[in-house]
C-alpha cells in the first residue's frame, strides 16, 4: 500500500541546516495500523506531511497505493488527497460554521457526490463513529472527543485507501483518547483502511499492527 524510499528532508541551510528525515526508508502493507513513535523533534510529523503530499522531500520516493506521490504536480497532490490518502490533525481542523453533518460531507461535496448519496454516507461515517445524534451540532457545541470522532469520520467520507493521523489523541484525556484509538482500530478492520499515525501513547501502539520507531531523523523499520 505504502513504499517509501531513501527520502530525505532539511530545514534551512548550511551549518544551521535541520535534517528532518534521513534516508527514510520502509513498508506499510494494505489495511493495517502502524504507529510511528519517537521524542518531539523525531520527524514525525514531516514524515507523515511527506507521504500525505503536503511537503516535499529533497530526495527520495514515496508511492501509496501505485501512485507517486513524490512526482504529483499541485493537481496531481489534489487528487491524491481527495481519492486516495485522508489526513487527521491533532486540532481536529472542523470548520467552525458548519454541523457535524455538514463537516463530514464535504468531502462528498468537493468530490460532486449527489445529495441523496451523500446524506445516506455522512449519517452512516456519523453512526460508525458514535455520533449518529449530534448531526446537527456544530464543533463550539460538542466535546474535544467528538470533535476528533467528527474529523475521522470526514477523513473517511470519500473512501480513503490511506489514513494518515498526527498524534489524534494528543489533544485528549485518557478515556476519550481510548475511545479515539478504539475507533481508528475499528476503521482498519471495518472498512479495510491503512492508518499511518504518529504517537506518544503506549496503548495505541499496542493496537498498532507495527510500530515504527523514529530518531535523529532516522526509521528502525
Amino acid at each position: 500500500m505504502l513504499s517509501v524510499r531513501s527520502v530525505h528532508r532539511s530545514f534551512g541551510e548550511g551549518p544551521s541546516a535541520v535534517h528532518a528525515l534521513r534516508d527514510v526508508s520502509f513498508d506499510v502493507e494494505a489495511g493495517t495500523m502502524v504507529a510511528l513513535v519517537g521524542r518531539s523533534g523525531s520527524g514525525k510529523t514531516t514524515l507523515l506531511n511527506v507521504v500525505g503530499g503536503l511537503d516535499r522531500p529533497d530526495s527520495g520516493t514515496v508511492v501509496a497505493d501505485g501512485i507517486e506521490v513524490t512526482a504529483l504536480d499541485d493537481d496531481g497532490l489534489s487528487r491524491l488527497r481527495r481519492d486516495t490518502a485522508s489526513y487527521v490533525f491533532q486540532t481536529f481542523g472542523l470548520i467552525p460554521v458548519l454541523s457535524a453533518a455538514e463537516n463530514v460531507g464535504v468531502p462528498l461535496r468537493l468530490a460532486r457526490v449527489p445529495a441523496e448519496e451523500r446524506e445516506r454516507r455522512t449519517g452512516m461515517l456519523l453512526d460508525l463513529v458514535g455520533l449518529a445524534g449530534h448531526a446537527e451540532h456544530r464543533p463550539d457545541e460538542m466535546s474535544g472527543g467528538q470533535q476528533q470522532r467528527v474529523a475521522i469520520a470526514r477523513a473517511l467520507a470519500a473512501s480513503p485507501k490511506l489514513l494518515i493521523a498526527d498524534e489524534p489523541t494528543g489533544q485528549l484525556d485518557a478515556e476519550t483518547g481510548l475511545a479515539v484509538m478504539a475507533l481508528l482500530r475499528g476503521v482498519v478492520e471495518s472498512e479495510g483502511v491503512t492508518v499511518l499515525l504518529s504517537t506518544h501513547d503506549p496503548v495505541m501502539m499496542a493496537l498498532a499492527d507495527r510500530v515504527l520507531r523514529m530518531h535523529d531523523g532516522r526509521v528502525d523499520a
